[in-house]
């Protein structure tokens, strides 16, 4: 017997056989069975010749790679509070939503070093991350130019993203057009990407002012104080900055139209333009400000118009939109209820990182998107962004983390049926058309059933590789 038969014959062992699923793959829907040893996907094929502590049967289900929600913000600070999520209730809830990786945003602040920064977050995600983790890296100061210095090193420790605020002022997390100009060209040269929250600090704040006055405190003055217009200056001259320094730009939580139009243009014209949008602007729009609970939907950006929303599901679908996140960020009812007489006082934030994935797989098993489609944009094209060299897709060598979705399996979401630490969600009472069976992070079955099986600390830090637009 030759050698190559001998091979042939032999049986690989395995710890885990995903049988009979439809997968998707890179860049194609194929019925195939996947075989996971050692935490990594090993084997991709029909009548693998292996040996499985486990045997999975997938039949009648969409297997995908787990999702990277690349946007998120837990235990964040605001005034005398806390963001409702930790990284542990955050974490477990991302994996009860087929979520297997976060990127989180911790905020430097006047003084203070990356490294400091990021110091307590990592002492608190290897004490309590159940998914898989990483930073983003919000900069608010030079610190004489030391951050800038500091950056190089940062990148080769594996944080190779950081954030700017165009807004925030009074908070003093708001960068000028100088200090955005000086990142986009800084972190074009160490590889990094410089991620924006684009909004018109001035117009927003006039506005705000104006309709206090006017004693038009309800949430609707909330949208009112930062419409359309407010977030498109921002949007287009963020736009500006990074065309004209040829710098890599991805522009945050993507809400309205014309903004959208101005980051597809530059896109179109070869400049290297990243765009995220969030499911609550795919969801809802302005019109929830006018609801009894319309407190419960204050974030910022707003949701916009029906206009922006139908093309932001347009540029979806055409790829303009690359990234799917969720901007993670509940408070409790009571906090929220700080803005029931003033809308500025409302904590900024909504609940999103277990229904990001259930949402979008729902979306496209209803037919509005594709498959293939969510799994780029919550997946694939996360992890290439953001140099996640071993996540983003079901491929020989990557991590196994992979989700089981039932397309035939009904799900109404509730606040009771949630792993996350809010009282209140505004995803209350949507219908899933599908939803997640399982999750498996590196191979380990995570969520099966509603139930959450994973285990406090095991997430594991993602050292990410510097940006290539490649």
């Amino acid at each position: 017997m030759n050698l190559f038969v001998i091979i042939k014959a032999m049986i690989i062992k395995c710890d885990l056989l995903i049988k009979n699923g439809k997968v998707v793959l890179p860049n194609k829907i194929e019925n195939v069975d996947i075989a996971v040893k050692d935490e990594k996907i090993i084997l991709i094929g029909l009548n693998l010749n292996v040996e499985a502590n486990e045997i999975v049967d997938a039949s009648g289900k969409i297997v995908v790679p787990g999702a990277i929600d690349a946007h998120t913000h837990l235990a964040m600070s605001y005034k005398t509070t806390f963001s409702a999520d930790d990284y542990f209730t955050g974490t477990r809830a991302a994996l009860c939503g087929g979520t297997t990786s976060i990127i989180d945003y911790p905020c430097q602040t006047k003084g203070v070093s990356i490294k400091e920064t990021l110091k307590p977050r990592f002492e608190m995600c290897q004490k309590d991350a159940c998914a898989d983790y990483s930073f983003h890296c919000a900069i608010t100061d030079f610190n004489d130019g030391e951050i800038l210095n500091e950056m190089d090193e940062a990148c080769e420790n594996g944080i190779t993203s950081y954030k700017g605020y165009m807004v925030y002022k009074k908070e003093g997390m708001m960068l000028s057009d100088q200090m955005i100009s000086t990142l986009l060209k800084r972190t074009k040269e160490v590889g990094a990407i410089l991620n924006l929250h684009a909004e018109n600090y001035e117009m927003l704040e006039e506005r705000c002012q104006k309709y206090l006055k006017e004693g038009k405190t309800s949430p609707w003055y909330h949208y009112m104080s930062r419409p359309e217009s407010v977030a498109a200056e921002a949007d287009k001259r963020a736009i500006r900055l990074a065309t004209n320094l040829k710098a890599p730009l991805y522009l945050v939580h993507m809400s309205d139209k014309e903004g959208l139009e101005a980051a597809i243009q530059a896109k179109q014209a070869g400049f290297d333009i990243k765009i995220e949008t969030c499911p609550h602007y795919l969801e809802f729009t302005n019109e929830v400000y006018k609801r009894v609970d319309g407190i419960n939907f204050v974030c910022s950006p707003p949701m916009k118009n029906k206009e922006s929303q139908d093309a932001l599901w347009k540029a979806l679908n055409d790829g303009y939109i690359d990234t799917i996140a969720t901007d993670h960020c509940p408070f409790k009812k009571e906090e929220k209820l700080w803005g029931k007489d003033d809308f500025t006082k409302t904590p900024n934030g909504c609940a999103g990182i277990e229904n990001m994935y259930p949402y979008m797989l729902s979306k496209a098993n209803e037919g509005k998107t594709t498959f293939e489609t969510v799994v780029k944009v919550c997946s694939y094209n996360p992890a290439k962004i953001f140099g996640c060299k071993n996540k983003g897709s079901i491929e020989i060598g990557k991590d196994a983390d992979i989700v089981i979705f039932d397309p035939n399996k009904d799900f109404v979401i509730s606040v009771k049926n949630m792993h996350s630490n809010y009282d209140y969600t505004i995803w209350e009472g949507h219908k899933c058309h599908g939803y997640i069976d399982s999750t498996y992070l590196r191979g380990k079955l995570v969520f099966k059933d509603g139930k959450f099986l994973g285990k406090r600390g095991s997430g594991k830090f993602i050292k990410r590789t510097r940006y290539n637009r490649g």
